[in-house]
């Protein structure tokens, strides 16, 4: 039996919006296991900061900010390839038994939800859609797409917000490619790591505000730290303008500001939108798709002591 599939193996998982303080947490907790004679390794669970050419927009860790905690997968996709959730997951997987083999502790931190759901549960064999298929329906305007979706897959039309175009179209073109719903692709799901492991668990749910206030100030931040000429430098690669790196939070709007369609003010407003809207969208996902059971930690600005010992008690013990 391999170190990975020892229902013993612990992993720490450490969820929530961005600017959330995921971290810090993480970052406390990887000392926390020092202390008790452990070694915690963070690997990034997040889908900006894989790519190397992200790294102020991200909010990437320095080599100052990781404390000296090994940390995995920051910065380990060129932006020219799109890391997928399977692909990530892949990697993960990979490094997380690398991990237990060498006795540590690995601790997973970040807010792509989906990045978490494949990881544990695995990912439906669906075949590859048909391009005349996936032509078709994304060329449907929203409300014509969920009405046809609510005729062919009710079940899925119903799960969905009518404004959730990105999945109503999804689900649309398996169910017209395959002639099987995405609900019946995804009971066949496999290569998941739940089973095969001990999770720790941890959703952040800070007050919204103040997650918003800091969405706010960390953009401008990331201005002052360079992001505008690290989109220079994106843009000057010449990149399919579809890739996940082109379309990350702040890159469009900065791209917008050096092609003169809008000044500083506007795309700084545009990005800070953006940055909100995003940390609204993983509020909604934390607390309709995580497991009941995974801890949830609601803190408010007043909170300043990380209770690492209280959120992980299990894992400390042992």
């Amino acid at each position: 039996m391999s170190i990975l599939s020892s229902p013993a193996a612990p992993v720490a998982l450490i969820a929530g919006p961005t600017a959330s303080g995921k971290s810090a947490f993480a970052l406390a907790l990887a000392h926390r296991l020092a202390e008790c004679g452990q070694r915690g390794v963070i690997v990034n669970a997040d889908s900006a900061q894989v790519y190397a050419d992200l790294r102020v927009l991200s909010a990437r860790p320095s080599e100052d900010e990781m404390e000296g905690i090994e940390h995995r997968l920051f910065g380990a996709w060129d932006g020219a390839e799109a890391c997928s959730a399977a692909a990530w997951a892949t990697r993960a997987k990979a490094e997380i038994a690398d991990i237990h083999a060498g006795g540590g502790v690995p601790i997973l931190v970040g807010g792509t939800g989906l990045y978490h759901k494949v990881l544990l549960e695995g990912i439906a064999p669906i075949p590859p859609i048909d391009p005349d298929v996936r032509n078709m329906v994304r060329a449907l305007d929203g409300d014509a797409a969920y009405k046809l979706l609510q005729l062919e897959d009710p079940q899925r039309a119903a799960e969905l917000d009518p404004g959730d175009t990105q999945r109503i179209a999804r689900a649309l073109e398996v169910k017209r490619s395959t002639g099987v719903t995405l609900g019946d692709w995804q009971m066949a799901k496999a290569g998941g790591i739940g089973e095969e492991i001990a999770l720790h668990p941890l959703v952040l749910l800070p007050e919204r505000q103040w997650v918003y206030d800091r969405c706010d100030a960390r953009f401008a931040t990331m201005l002052d730290a360079g992001a505008v000429a690290e989109v220079e430098a994106l843009l000057a690669r010449g990149l399919d303008p579809d890739l996940p790196v082109m379309r990350a939070i702040g890159v469009p709007e900065i791209a917008a500001l050096l092609a003169g369609t809008i000044d500083e003010a506007a795309m700084l407003a545009a990005a800070q939108q953006a940055t909100r809207n995003y940390a609204k969208r993983q509020f909604t996902w934390f607390r309709r798709q995580t497991p009941s059971e995974w801890p949830r930690f609601e803190f408010g600005p007043e909170s300043e002591n990380i209770d690492i010992d209280a959120c992980f008690a299990s894992l400390l013990r042992n």
